[in-house]
């Protein structure tokens, strides 16, 4: 082009990626979106009005970039050598950072009461906290299991997802419990440009609904069922309509967490009158082993989060779309819709023979996800 700098197609998108980034310092950004200005073949006129720089700027990078390309934009200074004292300073933020709590009774530091207690800037204690990789102002919480067997009914779940018993079905099974059945009390602002879709705070409450969900591990199939309750009764009664949606004498493995009323005498006479299936149960408090608890999440995000109810009879029925001819859509055909989608984009079968299909690569992925953490806890 006519400012002599020539982008290949591979610069020319590592250059856009440093000028949409935030991370990167202000000076980098800067140096990519000028020389992206420079081969759309604008003057040095114009790219020191729209960036803005100096022509001395665009003269020392422009032959910079053209002695070693990207590897030319990196700044050379090294920055100024640190002030006497400035790792006593550091460790000293570091350790009253870590060991001790403020005075006050706050239960942690901000970077103006630390720095005020230590006699520095606010702005040293953010720079030593950044450099580190400290943040207290953030809380995580976790769930440590305590069953001694851990180890081993992971592995048995983790065998089920990679290296499933040959022609036989593995499920996920769960129930999403407490569906709201929730009635704006005000008006939906829908979406619009700069601004997200608002609800209003209060809301009215109609009752509940419980989802239960068998997830096919293979094929991404779903098969669901929505109760009142959720006893064992309900449970052993949706067991009951998934064996009788598989083959006859097939080989069934089910696997499920520990709540309660998954271990009834009622489950138990049940998996007597069918050999054929078998309940693996998840850990104490590890039901992110069940992939089904994804589906649910998607299920949560994508169809009940920002629905509208005028009465429990009306939950199971969600708006979906505003085309002509589409109506409602159930909650379950919904979920079979989403599943469907999913088995394709997977590439798997959707039939019930789906459980002769190799594993897909979903299954394969979440398998992974469970084996990582598995193995760090």
């Amino acid at each position: 082009m006519g400012s002599g700098v020539d982008l290949s197609v591979a610069e020319r998108s590592e250059l856009e990626t440093w000028a949409r980034s935030r991370r990167l310092p202000a000076a980098h950004v800067k140096r990519a979106q000028m020389l992206l200005l420079l081969d759309e073949g604008l003057s040095w006129n114009a790219v020191s009005a729209l960036t803005p720089c100096s022509p001395d700027f665009i003269a020392r990078w422009k032959r910079r970039f053209e002695r070693g390309r990207l590897a030319g934009l990196y700044a050379r200074h090294r920055g100024k050598r640190p002030a006497l004292g400035a790792a006593k300073v550091q460790a000293r933020i570091l350790a009253w950072t870590q060991q001790r709590l403020p005075a006050d009774g706050s239960t942690h530091w901000t970077t103006r009461k630390l720095g005020k207690q230590l006699g520095v800037s606010h702005m040293m204690v953010a720079r030593v906290w950044s450099k580190h990789g400290l943040q207290p102002h953030r809380l995580e919480h976790y769930m440590a299991s305590d069953d001694p067997d851990f180890e081993a009914k992971a592995a048995d779940i983790i065998g089920l997802y990679l290296d499933p018993p040959a022609r036989a079905a593995v499920f996920c099974v769960d129930e999403k419990t407490a569906i709201q059945a929730l009635d704006r009390l005000d008006p939906v602002l829908p979406l619009s440009p700069g601004r997200a879709e608002r609800h209003g705070f209060e809301y009215y409450r109609h009752g509940t609904l419980s989802l239960y969900a068998a997830f096919n591990t293979k094929s991404g199939k779903v098969l669901g069922k929505t109760v009142t309750r959720h006893t064992s009764a309900e449970f052993v009664a949706f067991l009951t309509d998934l064996v009788a949606n598989q083959p006859k004498a097939k080989e069934i493995h089910i696997i499920c967490d520990n709540l309660s009323a998954h271990k009834t005498q009622a489950v138990r006479d049940f998996l007597t009158n069918h050999p054929n299936v078998q309940i693996h149960y998840t850990p104490t408090y590890s039901s992110w082993l069940n992939q089904v608890e994804l589906w649910f999440n998607r299920v949560e995000r994508d169809v009940i989060a920002r629905g509208i109810f005028t009465s429990v009879a009306e939950l199971p029925r969600l708006p979906f779309g505003s085309a002509p001819g589409t109506g409602r859509l159930s909650v379950l055909r919904l979920v079979r819709a989403l599943a469907r989608a999913e088995a394709e984009r997977w590439g798997g079968a959707t039939g019930d023979a789906a459980g002769d299909a190799p594993l897909c690569s979903s299954s394969k992925s979440s398998a992974a996800r469970v084996r990582r953490r598995c193995h760090s806890t």
